[in-house]
């Protein structure tokens, strides 16, 4: 096999299609510039300079998982608990359709307080408003899943972390990975648009084993790859080991353009914690292939609360703020935010 970044990024572009060992050697190559260059370029052929916004509504923090990377861990006695009541969150979503959103995120912990009957009503009244709604909100059964998809959910986004399942339950206690991709395959199954995605430098993670992600992805395949850097939260039980020669946010950047290079014309979000690393990460990510952006559309008393991780950006903005703010970021790198929906159009090839 070739290990050449040149050989590699032409069959990319030309194909659509690595061997894990190709994909293992564009996550190790020192040219990031190279290979997110050619990530937007066929951003751009497949999927345009239009930006898709989400509207991400936080509604409850509370969560009965306890994955050690995260500040919303059951055990983590040191954050003030919030749950929006079921109206509030319709309510949030009209002002969302106000500010020009034509998408929702529905995000939470794992929270069984929102039950099938408040979430089929939440997600029915916003369907009357005409906007598309993602949840995200963890691992349900077949029938809850259904019953969301019947009161008119879109999408669902449910990120793997890592398919390497021994780092998963050491990072995810008492869950599994074999019940999460469960979950995912049944999401895709009732006809959700499926969103997953991985964690980019976790204590334990190893390039080959996110190669293994990417390809995982792929195999699905995702209508929505969600890529996040790894921040430390120092309120969890994770001890913190750097294990990457390069930092998470370069490396991070490296997924995202391997996974437009190998899915051309899926939805890539630049998110929020790729800015918290850096001051223009969101704008440095829809240079680099991605092409959704999710400002946060959640009231500010809120957002404080929602700590996944510190450092957290836009925390005292308001959502009207957010929303004309992220707007002239885009248009400030030649591209403009997308008033359609923002469905993803399988690639056929001919």
């Amino acid at each position: 096999m070739k290990h050449n970044t040149d050989y590699i990024l032409q069959k990319a572009i030309s194909s659509h299609n690595l061997h894990e060992e190709e994909i293992l050697y564009l996550l190790k190559a020192k040219d990031t510039k190279k290979l997110t260059s050619f990530a937007d370029m066929v951003r751009k052929k497949y999927v345009g300079n239009e930006v898709h916004l989400r509207a991400l509504i936080e509604f409850s923090n509370y969560c009965k998982q306890n994955c050690l990377y995260c500040g919303l861990q059951r055990t983590n006695v040191k954050l003030e608990r919030y749950r929006i009541k079921e109206q509030d969150i319709v309510n949030l979503a009209k002002q969302a359709k106000d500010f020009g959103y034509k998408t929702v995120v529905l995000q939470s912990g794992e929270d069984d307080y929102y039950n099938v009957n408040k979430m089929t009503y939440i997600i029915s009244e916003i369907k009357k408003l005409d906007i598309a709604i993602t949840l995200s909100i963890g691992e349900k059964t077949f029938d809850e899943y259904k019953a969301y998809k019947e009161a008119g959910a879109d999408r669902y986004l449910l990120r793997i972390e890592t398919t390497d399942e021994v780092l998963y339950n050491k990072l995810d206690p008492d869950m599994s990975l074999k019940n999460r991709m469960i979950c995912l395959g049944n999401i895709k199954k009732l006809g959700f648009e499926v969103g997953s995605g991985i964690m980019v430098g976790l204590p334990g993670q190893t390039f080959e084993s996110i190669a293994k992600d990417i390809v995982y992805l792929k195999s699905i395949p995702v209508d929505m790859a969600g890529i996040g850097p790894f921040i430390y939260n120092p309120d969890t039980f994770l001890q913190f080991k750097s294990i990457h020669q390069y930092d998470n946010f370069d490396l991070s950047l490296k997924v995202m353009a391997i996974l437009r290079l190998i899915m051309p014309d899926i939805n890539i979000p630049a998110t929020t914690a790729m800015e918290t690393l850096n001051h223009n990460g969101r704008l440095i990510a829809l240079q680099s292939g991605a092409n959704v952006v999710m400002p946060n559309a959640t009231e500010a008393i809120y957002r404080k609360k929602y700590e996944i991780y510190p450092g957290k950006i836009c925390l005292n903005d308001s959502p009207g703020h957010c929303r004309a703010c992220i707007e002239n970021k885009i248009n400030s790198i030649g591209r403009f935010v997308s008033k359609s929906k923002g469905f993803h159009n399988p690639y056929v090839t001919i």
